[in-house]
């Protein structure tokens, strides 16, 4: 997954303004412990963190 269709589907999920506050603050401990701009920053490749997100907040079938 390509980090531009991981930041579109945040933002269709989040919304645009939300998801990147959500991704800066929201510690996500599938993602040991971290967030999920440390996860990406780490190396974590997107598809893994995505995977991550829709396992923790409700996410629509048609996104995951």
């Amino acid at each position: 997954m390509r980090l531009t269709d991981f930041w579109r589907r945040m933002g269709l999920v989040f919304g645009e303004a939300y998801a990147r506050s959500w991704a800066a603050d929201v510690v996500v401990s599938e993602l040991d412990g971290r967030t999920v701009d440390e996860a990406l920053a780490a190396g974590v490749p997107a598809k893994d963190v995505w995977r991550a997100v829709c396992r923790t907040v409700e996410v629509p079938r048609s996104l995951r």
